[in-house]
């Protein structure tokens, strides 16, 4: 996934990310400047797991056109730098 790439805020990286579908896979990819890289909570009441919520991976980036994108990572989701 992002192993040994620093998600430091101001690193420029490339994230592909791929949702799996019956016959196919949708594959997109976003560049940007990391703003913040975080594990955080969502509202998930069944997940039974640390404070009965389901963490996830979250990386915010500002794109070029100063746009903010918050991505939740995965295991199908692949950080390079850019």
């Amino acid at each position: 996934m992002f192993e040994g790439l620093a998600l430091q805020p101001g690193t420029r990286v490339r994230v592909m990310q791929q949702m799996p579908q019956v016959a196919q896979v949708w594959t997109t990819a976003v560049e940007g400047v990391v703003v913040r890289w975080r594990q955080s909570k969502t509202g998930s009441w069944f997940a039974h797991s640390h404070q009965d919520r389901l963490w996830l991976d979250r990386l915010e980036l500002r794109k070029d056109d100063g746009e903010l994108v918050t991505l939740n990572l995965d295991r199908y989701s692949v950080v390079d730098a850019a």
